[in-house]
């Protein structure tokens, strides 16, 4: 088995792939420095759960700093999962700064931390966001790529890195550009959460914009999935492959179907559009197809099903009632107060963040 450096593995995505990989027999460490855009609580409670899934260590660290990049991803480890960055569309918009120095400056830090160690592949968690003006639908990998906001051209230009880093430093990377995933402990400020948490409640749910906007939304196990085939594959080295659900849906439908599941009589209230909001989003997803057999197993009914079922029993335990009340089909920025650390984690960290 391999040992994985897992960047932001606190957070939804990374601590999903972090607990799969854990369970089936590789040594994991999670990276994360526990920024506190949203609740530090819930991240801690998403350590806790892949320290408990296998041999796994928690380093306090961020991708900003190049020295700790460097002594936590060496000559020990085989593949590193970059899945930390500066999420969010509207904050970005907000200031451009903090995503391009995380995004930017923080995956090139891990680039190069991943060269001098010698690394069998870096895997990088793209995002949609890059393609911004639809010229055609579905997008596929070719598409043009004409950000809207200043987060969309922070994960363009890491994109760009690892291509470069594959091409003229022969490090192998692969990039992936994920579709709004949602699922069990995502993100309390995206849209599937605050409404569901809203619906449940039977309080009102402000949409930006007329609600006819699309998404393509993907369930976090197909994306789970598709970083799992990219271990041991060299097929993929220097590419850019999408990871959607190949289907969109609008706002407006996306809010029946909760409502349908959840029974709720939550009235709907419709707000400005927001800046930096992409009008609609399809994955292509035929060369994920050919190259890796990515074929997404969940549609938005079974994935939302999937979700309510869970936030039913465990949401309100991670810190989704803590969050605003507003949302857009992507992220939004959100208001949670800034937690310390719970005590008795400390022992699982390797480093301190010094």
């Amino acid at each position: 088995m391999s040992k994985i450096v897992i960047t932001g593995g606190a957070g939804f995505i990374g601590s999903h792939i972090a607990e799969n990989l854990a369970k089936n027999g590789h040594e994991i460490v999670i990276v994360d420095n526990l920024d506190p855009y949203y609740s530090v609580d819930l991240k801690m409670k998403n350590v806790k759960t892949v320290l408990n899934s296998g041999d796994v260590t928690f380093v306090n660290a961020d991708i900003t700093d190049l020295s700790r990049m460097g002594q936590i991803i060496d000559s020990t480890v085989d593949y590193v999962y970059h899945e930390a960055a500066q999420a969010g569309v509207r904050i970005s918009v907000e200031d451009p700064f903090k995503p391009n120095d995380v995004n930017v400056l923080g995956t090139l830090n891990v680039l190069k931390a991943s060269l001098d160690a010698g690394v069998k592949k870096v895997i990088n968690a793209s995002s949609s966001s890059v393609y911004g003006k639809v010229k055609y639908l579905p997008f596929d990998e070719q598409h043009p790529t004409e950000p809207v906001s200043p987060y969309g051209v922070s994960k363009l230009a890491a994109e760009h890195y690892c291509r470069v880093f594959y091409e003229v430093y022969g490090l192998p990377t692969t990039s992936l550009r994920y579709f709004t995933v949602y699922g069990p402990r995502m993100r309390p400020d995206l849209a599937i959460s605050i409404f569901t948490r809203k619906m449940l409640a039977n309080e009102p749910i402000t949409v930006f914009g007329d609600g006819e906007q699309t998404r393509d939304f993907t369930f976090i196990e197909d994306v789970v999935e598709a970083n799992k085939r990219l271990l041991d594959n060299k097929i993929t080295d220097g590419k850019v492959l999408n990871i959607g659900g190949g289907n969109r849906i609008s706002v407006n439908c996306l809010i029946e179907n909760l409502r349908s599941i959840t029974g709720s009589k939550s009235e709907v209230i419709y707000a400005g559009k927001q800046k930096g909001d992409t009008e609609d989003t399809l994955a292509g997803v035929d060369l994920g197809n050919e190259m890796i057999g990515y074929r997404p197993l969940f549609n938005i009914n079974k994935g939302l099903n999937n979700f309510v079922d869970w936030f039913k029993t465990e949401g309100d335990t991670h810190g989704f009632d803590k969050q605003v009340n507003v949302a857009s089909p992507g992220s939004q920025k959100s208001v949670t107060s800034v937690v310390h650390l719970i005590e008795s984690y400390k022992k699982h960290v390797l480093y301190n963040s010094n």
